[in-house]
Formats: C-alpha cells, structure tokens, sequence
C-alpha cells in the first residue's frame, strides 16, 4: 500500500500538480498563481529532494510535504495576503484555504518549520508539533535550511 501511495505521489507530482484554476504547487512552502510565484513568509519546509529517516527508513520529505500541500489545498484556490517580495523577486504571502493559514497547518504537522530568521508567527505551532513528535519531528532531519547550505557546500567541492 505505501508503494502505491509513493507511485500516485510521483505520478502526481511528475504532472505538475494544478487541481484548482491556474495553481501549481511547486513544493511545500511555494506555489504558482495565476503566473505570480508565491513563497510562503515565515516559514521553510524541506527541499522537494529532501529526505529523512525513520529508523532505517528513507522518507521522502520534501516530496511529503508537497504532496501534503497538495492535499490541503485541494481543489480551492488560496487566497494570499502579500507581505512583500524576496530577493528572488518571489511573493512572501500568507496562503489560506477555508480560512485556515497553509502556513500554520505545515508546521502544526510537522512538515514546515517556523522561519525564525525573518518571523516568529509561527513558533507556537512549531512547539506543538515538536511536542507530539509529529512529521519530520518524529524522524532524522536536516533543517531545510542547513540542506541547502550544506547541499550548496557539496556542490562547490
């Protein structure tokens, strides 16, 4: 069953996931909208290639909170409060579906961490998922942010 629910993840993913009018969902924190690059402020999830471990388990992480992004959304269409925009030129906005901040439900389970670098919105829900042991709080990790660091470093040896 977990093979399957891995194969329809990929598949899905691989598809360039866009279940609500003109929205992609790029990886756990960043999503396309009608063409505008949306970064969601506060908060870093995993890599899209990043993985951690569960025992000996290999878990996909990024690829999960991607696919749990995607689930949460649905077939709505978020609505985004913009707080500016990156040295990427991306939007940092707070998303929202049904009124429920994408940002929040990421970090509550686990599969986002609170930015504390540029906000500290979200801690509370961060202490709460690292309380219960829930998502990437439950595994082995690299904090996204140490990855890319840390990915970055590999590349240039």
């Amino acid at each position: 069953m977990k093979r399957f629910l891995m194969i329809l993840a990929l598949g899905l993913l691989t598809c360039n996931i866009s279940f609500a009018d003109n929205l992609r969902v790029v990886d756990g924190d960043t999503i396309v909208l009608n063409g505008e690059k949306i970064r969601f402020a506060g908060i870093d999830a995993p890599e899209y290639d990043q993985d951690c471990m569960n025992g000996d388990k290999k878990i996909y992480c990024g690829m999960f909170a991607t696919v749990l992004l995607t689930k949460k959304i649905g077939d709505e269409t978020p609505k985004c409060i913009s707080e500016g925009k990156d040295v990427y030129g991306r939007t940092l906005a707070e998303c929202f579906v049904n009124g429920e901040s994408l940002s929040s439900f990421l970090v509550r389970h686990g599969y986002a961490f609170a930015y504390r670098k540029y906000s500290k919105k979200f801690i509370k829900d961060e202490d709460h998922a690292k309380k219960i042991k829930i998502g990437m709080w439950a595994m082995d990790f690299e904090f996204p942010w140490d990855y890319r660091k840390n990915k970055s470093k590999k590349a240039i040896s």
